[in-house]
């Protein structure tokens, strides 16, 4: 059976700027990794026994296990 805490999650910046901030697990949700994406740039991540969400701040598309969603550009 797959394990749902190592699926992976794309993220691809379809603008400058895309914020992803992985946050943790536990009592105490805090943020523990941030990365800036730029237009075209992708970045591959994995949810762990430290991280429980994954924030997408700005235009991008999010490609995961469940499907594919684009997150709205910042108005």
């Amino acid at each position: 059976m797959k394990n749902p805490a190592n699926d992976f999650v794309v993220i691809k910046a379809i603008e400058d700027g895309v914020h992803v901030i992985g946050l943790t697990r536990g009592s105490d949700t805090r943020f523990h990794h941030s990365e800036k994406l730029d237009k075209g740039e992708v970045m591959i991540a994995q949810f762990t026994e430290h991280t429980s969400a994954i924030k997408v701040r700005g235009n991008a598309k999010i490609l995961t296990s469940h499907g594919e969603m684009e997150s709205d550009p910042r108005k």
